[in-house]
């Protein structure tokens, strides 16, 4: 026979388990409060609050800093802060041109790190050494710290045999990676749980947990690497779609570039990362005889106004726009949140132009979406994985209840 009581024991444990993540939410975007701010911020009962605290307190996840005065009577009411040294993360950034690997605390900060810039070798030997470099990044902490480590996250593209030709890619090894589990392998070298998404879904979510998800539930998420990367925040989680490509607009069709290093496409249509990346900048900028080799050297001819800078944000913004009006149309969401893998000035150039191209072509009873400069710019490849750990474990989705009920009602149909 059905136990309804066993039912109930499920859903009140998920139940507690979704108010202390929604109570370390509440602590994330607003840095320290009192038991009445979280009371208030989450809609619990004070005596709900007092007990989270007790717990969150007890798993070394939280920490009272001081007191503040309430008012006008009574004692002072006492801080409670995240303990950065509560959760620990690992975070595996793979790109075609580089490898990264980070050590993130409950804080968000970057403790250790280990960068590669090189051209993304076979997976085996990437595996090697990426396992070197966890091993490097855990040693800088200590055992107690080591226990509170949540596992490793790992943000790469998908399909990173693809589009070598729009990207001036001759490296054949590249289709190896399109049938292997990096995570998977990793997670059997480490012995430590693994987390994967795509690096624009990864880098979505760190705005989520640590960034612009302090004051956004929903917005597209836009990050101008080597290639553009996006990814889609609906309801304070990323929507994936059902291969994880979700908000994947660097392969979305648009009319030739019009600059004369654009290459000519295969047909009538070209990608949208031919003309919205570093890589053309990258490319454009060589075609005018300037050093383009690194991010260093793109960083400085945009600091310089360099001539090839500017017609390059001109013909990216041309492609981009109509991208962002037609995502924003189906998806409805209010922001945009802009970055990149370099800054100098390029990031607030982008928003400023974005804004007057969607200002002007934009439709009747619709209005321009908020442009949000992103929180971390380069570290956002790194950061983005290391959040996949901690959000997974520490983010209050509303799935970890639709989950438990809809397990609920399996087990009723069984018995």
């Amino acid at each position: 026979m059905h136990n309804p009581r066993a039912g109930r024991g499920r859903n009140s444990i998920r139940l507690r388990r979704y108010n202390e993540r929604l109570l370390l939410q509440a602590l994330r975007r607003g840095g320290q409060a009192s038991k009445a701010d979280l009371a208030r911020a989450t809609g619990l009962t004070g005596t709900a609050v007092g007990t989270i605290i007790q717990a969150l307190e007890e798993a070394g996840l939280i920490e009272f800093t001081g007191r503040r005065a309430e008012g006008q009577r009574g004692q002072p009411a006492s801080l409670i802060r995240l303990n950065p040294k509560g959760a620990f993360a690992i975070g595996v950034r793979l790109d075609r041109d580089s490898i990264e690997t980070a050590l993130l605390d409950f804080g968000g900060h970057i403790l250790a790190r280990r960068v590669h810039h090189r051209v993304l070798p076979p997976p085996q030997e990437a595996l090697a050494i990426v396992a070197a470099d966890v091993d490097a990044v855990l040693a800088t902490l200590g055992d107690s710290e080591r226990r509170r480590l949540t596992g490793i996250g790992v943000a790469q593209p998908y399909n990173l045999g693809a589009w070598l030709r729009e990207l001036d890619m001759a490296a054949p090894h590249f289709h190896d990676w399109d049938d292997y589990d990096f995570a998977y392998e990793l997670g059997e070298a480490s012995g430590l749980p693994v987390f994967s998404e795509n690096d624009g879904n990864a880098a979505a979510i760190a705005e989520l947990f640590h960034g612009c998800g302090q004051d956004h539930d929903d917005f597209l998420y836009v990050f101008l690497g080597p290639v553009i990367g996006c990814g889609i925040a609906l309801d304070g989680d990323c929507l994936r779609g059902t291969q994880g490509n979700a908000g994947d607009i660097a392969v979305m069709p648009v009319p030739p570039g019009r600059l004369a290093s654009s290459p000519r496409p295969a047909g009538a249509w070209d990608l949208l990362l031919s003309r919205a990346s570093l890589h053309a900048l990258a490319r454009h900028l060589r075609h005018w005889g300037a050093a383009a080799e690194s991010l260093d050297d793109l960083a400085e001819c945009v600091r310089q106004r360099h001539p090839a800078v500017e017609e390059w944000l001109d013909d990216c913004v041309d492609a981009l726009a109509p991208v962002l009006r037609a995502s924003l149309c189906l998806l409805d969401l209010p922001a945009v949140v802009v970055d990149a893998d370099i800054d100098a000035g390029l990031v607030d150039a982008l928003i400023q132009r974005l804004h007057r191209a969607l200002a002007a072509n934009a439709p009747e009873a619709r209005g321009v979406p908020e442009l949000v400069r992103g929180s971390f710019g380069s570290d956002a490849g790194a950061i983005g994985a290391a959040s996949l750990p901690l959000f997974f474990n520490f983010s209050p989705r509303t799935e970890i209840l639709r989950r438990d009920a809809h397990r609920s009602e399996e087990m009723h149909h069984e018995q």
